[in-house]
């Protein structure tokens, strides 16, 4: 089932970011870009996560890594370092506004 709509994110893969250490509705987004169009998916992926059940909050607490090196299939969304590379490309607000002016 499709929990976001503008980037067909599937609830399957909410629980494969989830379970490969993604915790919160932020950290989902930034792993599949879920919630950031319209927003209103990320109720539904908050529900997914519930509170304090993160399946990776135990191993943090034993001071195991934040991220297992198994990657969650989404064949359709960016690596991490793809984001980051892109958000470095990108023109900063205020350099689009002075161009835009």
């Amino acid at each position: 089932m499709y929990v976001c709509s503008c980037f067909g994110i599937t609830e399957e893969q909410v629980k494969e970011h989830a379970a490969a250490g993604a915790c919160t509705p932020r950290q989902i987004a930034s792993a599949s870009k879920a919630g950031t169009d319209c927003g209103s998916c990320v109720r539904r992926i908050q529900g997914i996560l519930g509170r304090g059940q993160c399946p990776r909050r135990a191993a943090l607490d034993r001071g195991e890594p934040p991220l297992t090196t198994q990657q969650p299939s989404t064949a359709t969304n960016p690596e991490p370092a793809e984001v980051a590379a892109m958000a470095a490309q990108a023109p900063a607000p205020a350099a689009a506004a002075r161009v835009a002016a």
